[in-house]
């Protein structure tokens, strides 16, 4: 019996799994409201979303320069403001929560976003700085992976190629190029340019 594969979008998955765990979450921690709250569980999917946008912005600054030695937050600054013009201004939303923000906003070349260092604090002291594992810190790394992925996968998001609807993210009106349907169900296209 042979299998044949298409090209599956690992980031694209991957994000939509974090997603996932998210979701669940909201089942215990009201989105609403409840910014401060904090957990083992929103420390886990902060984490895991923050170690995620590191590896996704280091391949968008290699899309975009085969030769890039951009290996950390501050590196990455010069090479994605550069290429993305949209991706600091970038906005997502939660609807179902009433929640709209942009995660990147305050990211310069030399400060990462508030959430960025709280993870890193959160990741290298968690004795000390637990209570920066946020679910507005988490929020805000998710909705940074999305961000991230959606500009990794560009032409394939503009396309409407990223096959399952994120089930808590969407973009901003300006961003928001559309719905399709397919063969394999529904999916959005977005406008990251």
């Amino acid at each position: 019996m042979t299998i044949h594969r298409a090209v599956a979008y690992v980031h694209w998955n991957y994000f939509l799994a974090l997603e996932e765990d998210l979701d669940r979450l909201s089942r215990y921690v009201d989105f609403s409201g409840n910014d401060d709250a904090y957990s083992l569980e929103i420390a886990r999917l902060l984490l895991g979303a923050s170690a995620e946008v590191d590896v996704v912005l280091k391949l968008l600054c290699k899309r975009f320069n085969p030769n890039s030695a951009a290996s950390s937050i501050g590196m990455y600054h010069a090479e994605v403001s550069a290429n993305c013009p949209t991706f600091i201004d970038f906005e997502t939303q939660l609807p179902r929560y009433g929640v709209t923000h942009q995660p990147w906003v305050n990211w310069t070349a030399n400060q990462p976003p508030l959430w960025w260092s709280d993870h890193n604090k959160v990741k290298h002291q968690r004795d000390q700085h637990f209570k920066r594992a946020t679910l507005k810190n988490c929020l805000n790394a998710v909705g940074g992976l999305f961000v991230a992925v959606l500009h990794l996968y560009e032409q394939e998001a503009a396309n409407g190629e990223l096959l399952q609807l994120p089930r808590l993210f969407n973009v901003g009106e300006q961003f928001f190029a559309g719905t399709q349907m397919g063969r394999y169900g529904h999916s959005f296209k977005y406008r990251v340019r």
